[in-house]
């Protein structure tokens, strides 16, 4: 098996390769695009709320809409890849809209989950989450870790030590 098998086109596929539905399904979503340890950090905590974390990733023509022409870094399938390279992320499963909406519809997780910088009003889905009885997680981010700080070093070529 490849770090790859557990990364999915569509929720469709994603619910054909796991017909039994986990227990608790715990969904949260991004670019990823250069991960950090504040993104292992949010995922561990996100894991720890249940059974099965599924990440719903921006694909790289969402990502270019949501970031700029300048954004991903990198492809849909190397941020896959790295992502399920953790052990806190079970699946992930690739969306193409600019929110997640139309795949939290279709995975109807029992948690789902934001960083810090979200309130819980201004969370895609929540509405749907809720609905059927979920809840909704805002993960406090881990401070000093950010991918736009990430990119600022590398464009001012200023490393951690000169900051």
């Amino acid at each position: 098996m490849t770090s790859l098998d557990h990364f999915y086109l569509s929720p469709e596929a994603f619910w054909k390769a796991h017909p039994q539905r986990p227990a608790v399904l715990c969904f949260t979503n991004g670019c990823f695009d250069l991960l950090h340890p504040g993104h292992v950090q949010y995922l561990e905590d996100v894991r720890a709320l249940g059974d099965f974390l599924v990440v719903g990733l921006n694909s790289d023509a969402s990502v270019a809409r949501l970031k700029g022409p300048s954004r991903p870094l990198q492809d849909e399938v190397a941020r896959a890849r790295i992502l399920l390279g953790l052990r806190s992320v079970d699946a992930v499963v690739r969306f193409e809209e600019d929110t997640p909406l139309e795949l939290i519809q279709a995975l109807q997780p029992d948690l789902l989950a934001k960083g810090g910088d979200y309130t819980p009003e201004t969370v895609v889905g929540r509405d749907v989450v809720e609905a059927r009885g979920g809840k909704l997680a805002i993960i406090p981010f881990l401070p000093g870790h950010s991918t736009s700080t990430i990119v600022e070093r590398i464009l001012t070529q200023r490393g951690i030590t000169l900051e």
